[in-house]
């Protein structure tokens, strides 16, 4: 049924892609590239939270959301490029708008399952993502300016990260002592800090100086989205099956 129902949201852009996408189009290409993976995706964390505590699986289904919107947005996406060859940035922050505040959402969850949150770490890197998104698109769309919107972006960033480094939910994991989850929450924080970074750099090159070309800005975001998608939804699922584990398969 999850697989049906994927398919049918891919089916106005599939023909077309699949017809008009030309061998030496790259930019298509990586769409199509990701927007299967991301369907795939959903599908395999969707299956995993079978094998997974019930704590856990809320985790899991918030990535399994996270990968389905990102793969609906990708369709068109996809089609969009293939169309009329321009980025589609419209689709490119709805999805944003959806899945980055579920994908912080999930450092609350995380430290949920091990009863170390508070709900102000969930509020907190909610409002962070929101101050960081909205005005990247009000400054994309021609709203305000771009230097404007880019460094109120970039406060909405840096307060993220403070959180989780130094703020609440930074020092509800030093609490943590199982250490699959402590490694999960250490990846997670640095895909945010590293992976995340490719954003603003591609858009002080694309929109604020110009230096770079659309197809090359569409094929960093589409490589970016799928591994601050994709991987971070694999460190969730990574903390939650080791803690799944039964005590004596773990000491063994």
């Amino acid at each position: 049924m999850i697989v049906t129902a994927l398919f049918l949201f891919a089916l106005p852009s599939f023909a077309y892609a699949a017809a008009n996408l030309a061998a030496d189009d790259f930019v298509g290409i990586s769409f199509w590239i990701i927007s299967m993976a991301l369907m795939a995706s959903t599908v395999f964390f969707l299956w995993e939270t079978q094998g997974v505590s019930a704590k856990w699986k809320t985790s899991l289904v918030v990535s399994a959301l996270v990968t389905f919107i990102a793969a609906v947005h990708y369709f068109y996406m996809r089609d969009v490029w293939v169309a009329t060859q321009t980025t589609p940035t419209v689709y490119r922050y709805i999805d944003w708008l959806l899945t980055v505040p579920l994908l912080m959402i999930e450092f609350y969850l995380i430290l949920r399952a091990i009863g170390v949150a508070s709900p102000g770490i969930f509020w907190r890197l909610l409002l962070g993502t929101l101050v960081m998104l909205i005005p990247g698109y009000m400054a994309e769309a021609g709203y305000i300016n771009v230097t404007v919107g880019f460094v109120i972006g970039m406060l909405g960033w840096f307060y993220i990260l403070y959180e989780i480094f130094f703020g609440a939910a930074g020092k509800a994991a030093e609490t943590v002592t199982s250490e699959a989850v402590k490694f999960a929450y250490n990846a997670m924080r640095w895909v945010v800090t590293v992976g995340w970074a490719i954003y603003p750099i591609g858009y002080v090159l694309g929109y604020m100086t110009g230096t770079a070309d659309q197809e090359s800005l569409n094929i960093i975001y589409n490589l970016a989205d799928f591994v601050n998608k994709i991987a971070f939804g694999l460190l969730i699922w990574y903390a939650a099956t080791s803690e799944s584990q039964p005590m004596s398969v773990k000491q063994s």
